[in-house]
């Protein structure tokens, strides 16, 4: 006689028991459903409404989802891209979980900028914002600290390196600074604790997911504002818009800046667009046409940077013309000058007359 067969085992209870939703919450189980949506492939694949993928960040952001879900959510949506209004989902999330700064009365400037940081190119919006926010304009920035899967340079540790410290400030006291000296930079890790529990997950799963483009389009600001959007690909910048459109963003500009910042070069053409109650208009600013010809500022290390930084805050050394071009063009945009011309003149007197600085000794 043969030997008996082994009997196959009943399958334990468990997370992952077939047909039982397991020890699955019932948030994790609609998050399951969604991620179905996203995850379905090519031909099945249906996307979500604009409020599915708020509900989605929603639970993403109150870690009701594991991060098996979250990886396989942020990998599927990156794979698949996400739909412009599933941006705009996810927006009205970050908007209703995220910190909030306000500027009564006087219209603020808030760029949007990449979390992960700088690695080949001089960064120039901390000293930009410097400028401009000495130049009365209020100017409000988000970052947080290096992030995957670039860990370049941050904006906190390029303030840092400035004596202005972002790091461990009650959002109140963000506020105050925005209110007394017109510049303002919610830091991640200490303003939105929830949008910090992704970090894990995305570093991990090794590519940049949707919620780096979500990153570009959000701001702490609220109120009346210019949002200002760095993008590198052309699609990305056409989601942006119809995104930011149906946000109820009416005044957006989008720039195709250094690394995908906000940073216009000095060695082409900076490409930008203005969308303004979902009309877009392209604009192209041409520094050679404005005696601007310097080359791109290779990164080295924040104390090459801190020293070039104080050259450029006084008008001087390799980062001087970059800094004037780009301020001009930060006030012309603003609505500050009729011509460009004049805003760069303005841009030039700022630098003189060490306006910058001036900001920087002032703040604590």
């Amino acid at each position: 006689m043969g030997a008996a067969a082994t009997p196959i085992p009943e399958p334990l209870p468990g997370p992952l028991s077939p047909g039982r939703g397991g020890s699955l919450s019932s948030e994790a189980l609609r998050f399951r459903d969604l991620l179905g949506k996203v995850g379905s492939g090519e031909h099945t694949s249906t996307g979500l409404s604009r409020q599915e993928a708020r509900e989605a960040m929603d639970l993403m952001l109150a870690g009701q989802a594991s991060e098996a879900q979250l990886g396989a959510f942020l990998i599927a949506h990156r794979i698949r891209r996400p739909l412009p209004l599933e941006l705009t989902g996810m927006l009205e999330s970050y908007r209703h979980h995220g910190p909030t700064l306000a500027t009564p009365g006087r219209r603020a400037l808030c760029f949007g900028v990449p979390y992960d940081g700088r690695s080949r190119t001089a960064p120039l919006l901390p000293l930009v914002a410097l400028v401009l926010a000495a130049a009365g304009l209020p100017v409000v920035l988000h970052g947080g600290g290096p992030m995957p899967v670039k860990y370049g340079v941050t904006l906190a540790e390029l303030f840092a390196a400035l004596g202005i410290n972002w790091v461990g400030l009650a959002l109140a006291q963000v506020q105050d600074r925005l209110d007394r000296h017109g510049l303002a930079l919610t830091h991640q890790p200490d303003h939105f604790p929830a949008a910090e529990r992704l970090l894990p997950v995305r570093d991990a799963i090794g590519k940049r997911p949707p919620v780096a483009s979500l990153e570009l389009l959000w701001t702490p600001h609220q109120g009346d504002h210019l949002l200002v959007s760095g993008f590198v690909h052309p699609p990305t910048e056409a989601r942006a818009w119809e995104a930011l459109t149906a946000a109820a963003e009416t005044d957006v500009l989008t720039v195709k800046g250094l690394e995908g910042s906000t940073d216009l070069p000095t060695t082409r053409a900076g490409i930008t667009a203005r969308l303004r109650h979902g009309v877009s208009e392209r604009i192209l600013l041409h520094p050679r046409e404005h005696g601007i010809q310097s080359e791109e500022v290779r990164w080295s290390d924040l104390d090459c940077w801190r020293r070039q930084a104080g050259e450029a805050l006084a008008g001087a050394g390799p980062l001087a013309d970059a800094l004037r071009w780009n301020v001009a063009a930060y006030l012309w945009f603003a609505g500050d000058h009729d011509t460009f011309v004049a805003a760069l003149d303005q841009s030039e007197a700022l630098l003189k007359a060490r306006a910058g600085l001036a900001l920087l000794a002032a703040m604590p």
